[in-house]
């Protein structure tokens, strides 16, 4: 059966947790164009703005783009095609992140906090919660894996929040490890006070900097992103 997937940006942030009064959201997808973003090699990309679709005659597929776009307006970020990482233009320390996402089966794909630390995506439907591990759905990648498999059928919308907070440096010296305060998967807390020592594998630069872009992996699997709202935090 074919699913059509239209726009729903006023409703989709209506339903997320709200931010303090005295913090400045940040919508870094403006639902019609790449405008803010960076692809992490130009000549491989295949991110785009289309209306996202899936069939489950075909689960491990997305449908959208020129060639095979169902009906309707542009309203996420789609990677239909492996190609390569995109990342904001902009850069952050500590923040809170919402993104709203969709991957078909057998899917891969990843958030990444500042370019460099991961909360995988991975179709981990159905796994039992004493089988997860760091590389499942919602884990800090080989860091820490989620307390829970909370993990949406392919083909659905779900939900990260996430609070994290930067690594602090004095000039060129490290004095605290970034933390993930809080990661919210599908509305269930999966993490809490997280350290993380060094930059995740497949990073945008291998390093650890007190600022960074938010950077969605794009070299493993179909992804799309209908959400993604990015507070930074005084």
């Amino acid at each position: 059966m074919f699913r059509l997937f239209l726009p729903a940006v006023a409703v989709a942030f209506a339903i997320l947790p709200a931010p303090a009064a005295d913090e400045k959201p940040i919508v870094a997808f403006n639902g019609k164009n790449l405008d803010g973003w960076k692809a992490r090699d130009e000549k491989k990309s295949h991110w785009q703005v289309c209306a996202v679709g899936f069939d489950a005659k075909k689960p491990d597929q997305l449908l959208g783009g020129v060639n095979n776009a169902p009906a309707g307006t542009g309203s996420a970020l789609a990677n239909i095609t492996p190609g390569c990482d995109i990342y904001t233009e902009a850069k952050f320390g500590d923040v809170h992140v919402e993104v709203e996402f969709m991957i078909p089966k057998g899917s891969n794909s990843g958030v990444y906090l500042m370019g460099e630390y991961e909360v995988q995506i991975l179709d981990s439907f159905g796994k039992p919660d004493a089988q997860l591990k760091p590389g499942d759905m919602g884990g800090i990648y080989t860091t820490a894996a989620p307390k829970k498999n909370v993990c949406k059928k392919p083909g659905e919308w779900q939900t990260f929040v996430i609070d994290f907070q930067a690594p602090k440096f004095e000039g060129e010296k490290k004095t605290a490890n970034a933390k993930f305060v809080k990661v919210t998967f599908n509305d269930v807390v999966i993490h809490e006070n997280v350290e993380v020592k060094g930059s995740t594998g497949s990073g945008l630069t291998g390093k650890e900097h007190p600022t960074g872009p938010l950077m969605f992996q794009g070299d493993h699997g179909p992804v799309a992103f209908r959400t993604v709202k990015i507070t930074p935090k005084k």
